[in-house]
């Protein structure tokens, strides 16, 4: 597991500066995408008609071109999946998007979801860079910080190497 704010969240532990005083609200930067459960999950729309699924979310218009479906149901989505594809960004967002200074390169990953077999992409946990992933690897959706604004922390998800799942035990 990466250190991200799963494992943050448990503990109360901050990363260098200690700042869990000043924070008085934990919010996604972008409302509606992932809950902030423990375990996170992304919300997705899926189709009444034909459950075709889409992300991000929408209640709306189906995406299946096959389907005349009018309305989506919201509803969480797979947190694991396989790495599709991958790339690093080595270049500063330009503003208003926070970039640190000095600017560290970032993994993004297309993770197809286990059960949906939709597509999501996504920033790759902090540490975790394109050498370090693989197509077909097994990932696992986590929660990270964007920014902390007068209190407010911002959270996005990202995508990280997943933990094996704990084998099945059989029940004699």
């Amino acid at each position: 597991m990466t250190t991200c704010a799963r494992t943050r969240r448990a503990s109360g532990w901050r990363e260098a500066g200690d700042y869990a005083a000043a924070v008085t609200e934990r919010v996604p930067a972008v409302d509606g995408w992932f809950s902030t459960d423990d375990p996170p999950h992304l919300i997705g729309g899926k189709c009444q008609t034909c459950a075709t699924y889409v992300f991000p979310p929408r209640e709306v218009g189906c995406p299946n071109p096959r389907c005349g479906g009018a309305t989506l149901t919201l509803t969480p989505l797979s947190r694991r999946g396989t790495v599709w594809s991958y790339t690093e960004n080595r270049y500063a967002p330009p503003p208003p998007f926070p970039a640190g200074d000095p600017f560290e390169p970032y993994a993004l990953a297309a993770v197809q979801l286990e059960i949906e077999g939709i597509i999501v992409l996504g920033q790759v946990a902090k540490g975790v860079l394109a050498k370090d992933l693989k197509v077909g690897m097994s990932m696992q959706l986590e929660i990270e910080t964007l920014t902390v604004e007068d209190g407010v922390e911002k959270l996005v998800y990202c995508w990280a190497p997943a933990a094996p799942e704990p084998a099945n035990e059989v029940v004699k």
